[in-house]
C-alpha cells in the first residue's frame, strides 16, 4: 500500500509502541516518539512529496532501534511470520553469550544514535546459492552494505512478508570473530535467528543489504 513518507514513519513508530518498545527501553511513548521526530526531516529530504510502497523484496526506508534501547534478543520477540502469532526465536547454538557476541563488521560504521534510518533495503534473493562470503563481496561492489542483526530484526518486525517458508536472508553486517554468519529463516511456523558457515552456499538464503544509513545529528 502506498503511503506518504511521514505516514510510513508514523506507522513504523506506532508498531514499535504497540509492541511495547518504550517500556522495554524505560521510556514513555512520548519520549520514544521524540527520539524519532528528528528523522522526519531526513525522510522528507529523501522522498520529498512522493509516496512510498514497501514490497517483500524491497523497502524504501526502515526505522532501526539500536542496542542503546534494546538487545537483539528482546527485539526478536517482536517478530513473526505473516498469518502466524508465534514470536521469533534464537537458535541455541549461538552459545551462552547469545546474540551479544555479534558486533558490526569493520567495513561498516553504525550511527551513534538510539534510532536511525536504513534507506533502500533489499532482501537480496539474487544472492541465493552464493556463499555469504562471496555474496558480501558482491554487495560491497555495488556500493551497498549488508544488514546487521539489529537491522535484520527491524526489517522483519516492520515487514513480516520479507520472510517466508521459501526464502530467508543472511545478516552479514554482524560477525562474532569466527566463520559463523547470522541469518533469519522460517522454522516451524516462526522466525528463527540462526547462523551458517561463511563458505557454505544455500539456495534459499539471500543477503539482505541497504544503500545507506541515515540519522539526525
Amino acid at each position: 500500500m502506498e503511503l506518504p513518507p511521514d505516514a510510513e514513519l508514523n506507522r513504523q513508530r506506532d508498531l514499535l509502541v504497540a509492541k511495547g518498545l518504550p517500556a522495554m527501553a524505560g521510556l514513555s511513548p512520548a519520549a520514544f516518539a521524540a527520539l524519532i521526530d528528528p528523522l522526519r526531516a531526513l525522510v522528507r529530504q529523501v522522498f520529498g512529496g512522493g509516496m512510498v510502497e514497501p514490497q517483500p523484496l524491497r523497502v524504501p526506508f526502515l526505522l532501526v532501534v539500536t542496542e542503546r534501547l534494546a538487545s537483539a534478543e528482546q527485539l526478536l520477540s517482536f517478530t513473526h511470520l505473516v498469518g502466524q502469532r508465534e514470536a521469533g526465536r534464537m537458535d541455541p547454538n549461538h552459545g551462552p553469550s547469545g546474540l551479544s557476541a555479534y558486533r558490526p563488521i569493520e567495513e561498516i560504521e553504525l550511527p551513534e544514535a538510539p534510532v536511525y534510518l536504513l534507506l533502500d533495503v533489499e532482501r537480496g534473493d539474487e544472492y541465493c546459492g552464493q556463499s555469504p562470503q562471496d555474496a558480501q563481496e558482491r554487495v560491497f561492489e555495488r556500493g551497498r552494505s549488508p544488514l546487521t542483526v539489529h537491522e535484520g530484526i527491524a526489517l522483519l518486525t516492520q515487514h513480516p512478508a520479507t520472510l517466508d517458508a521459501a526464502y530467508g536472508y543472511f545478516l552479514a553486517g554482524s560477525r562474532r570473530g569466527d566463520r559463523r554468519v547470522p541469518a533469519l529463516w522460517s522454522s516451524a511456523g516462526a522466525p528463527k535467528l540462526s547462523w551458517c558457515w561463511q563458505g557454505n552456499p544455500h539456495s534459499w538464503l539471500g543477503m539482505a543489504s541497504a544503500d545507506q544509513r541515515a540519522y539526525a545529528e
